[in-house]
């Protein structure tokens, strides 16, 4: 998973280059709640290059997953 908040003013920008660069695999979400943030969840593990300078508005977090079986006991 890799999160990042847009610059001010600048998070259409930003969600166009993300879409340009992510993979097609890759699910891009932006926030719904008025917040300047995209989160892309990448099940290839490649994540985005980096971001041109000042299209973010901090360096992005990224966070590494595996799947879990749906089957798996709690």
């Amino acid at each position: 998973m890799w999160e990042v908040r847009a610059a001010a003013g600048r998070l259409e920008e930003l969600l166009h280059h993300v879409l340009g660069h992510a993979d097609p695999a890759a699910q891009v979400y932006r926030s719904s709640s008025g917040e300047a943030r995209v989160v892309v969840i990448d099940p290839t593990g490649r994540g985005i290059p980096d971001l041109p300078d000042g299209l973010a508005a901090r360096a992005p977090h990224s966070w590494n997953f595996e799947p879990v079986p749906r089957d798996t006991p709690r």
